[in-house]
Formats: structure tokens, sequence, C-alpha cells
């Protein structure tokens, strides 16, 4: 099992955000995102939006950089991917 995060490098609200995931399951990843100090407003379905101010704290405390496409790619082997049109059903 392993936490991963991808660049920071989408655009809101005036910041960089990166996505935090987990390859395993959610607890995982709630569990890492709470003990680093990740609010739960930011989970979104499947991952975590996390600042770029946050990103090397967070690879410092285990999770692995790795790039978007090896996210996506980890996210769905996982069975945990949230698809876009699932997301307007939600």
């Amino acid at each position: 099992m392993a936490i991963l995060i991808d660049d920071p490098r989408w655009p809101a609200h005036g910041l960089l955000w990166a996505h935090l995931v987990s390859d395993a399951n959610l607890g995982e990843l709630h569990e890492f995102a709470a003990a680093n100090g990740i609010p739960l407003r930011g989970f979104d379905l499947d991952h975590y939006d996390v600042p770029r101010e946050a990103h090397a704290r967070l690879v410092a405390a285990g999770a692995h950089h790795v790039d978007g496409h090896t996210l996506v790619r980890a996210l769905i082997a996982s069975g945990l991917r949230v698809t876009a049109r699932e997301r307007r059903g939600r």
C-alpha cells in the first residue's frame, strides 16, 4: 500500500494544487491526510486536493511523488477511481 502525490500543477483559487491518493484503500488515504493536517474538506470522492505549499511536507511524511499519469493509473488499478461521469451523477 502506498500514498501517491502528483505535481502541484492544477490552478484554482489563486493556488496550484496536487492530488493525493491511495493505491489501495480510502481508509489509508484518510488516515494519512488527517495525520498530516490535510482537512477532510479537501477530499473529492477518490483523492485529496492539496496545495503546493504542502507538497514537500507530504513527501517527507511518506507520500510517493509520481507523475500525473502514474497517479491516475494507480488509482484506476486500485478500483477507487471515480470517473467524470460518476462525479456528475453524485
